[in-house]
């Protein structure tokens, strides 16, 4: 069961929610059922690596674990 990020319609908050089935959930803070899946950034572990994750493939943020999401030498982001 994977969790999913949303964003309400109403409030605009974002949050995540461990999801069961395809039913959007409510929004926890305005109870609003105008809720919207978010596409997710994601991580992946290098094999052969020690143990060092990978930056997102994508920009916007995040980063790894040796920057603060920035431009950096050792994840190339």
């Amino acid at each position: 069961m994977p969790i999913y990020e949303y964003r309400c319609a109403k409030c605009g908050e974002e949050f995540e929610e461990l999801v069961f089935d395809e039913t959007a959930p409510a929004c926890p803070s305005c109870g609003s059922l105008q809720t919207s899946k978010l596409m997710s950034c994601c991580c992946h572990k290098n094999s052969g690596g020690g143990g060092d994750y990978a930056a997102p493939a994508s920009g916007g943020g995040g980063g790894c674990a040796g920057c603060s999401g920035g431009n950096c030498a050792s994840c190339g982001h």
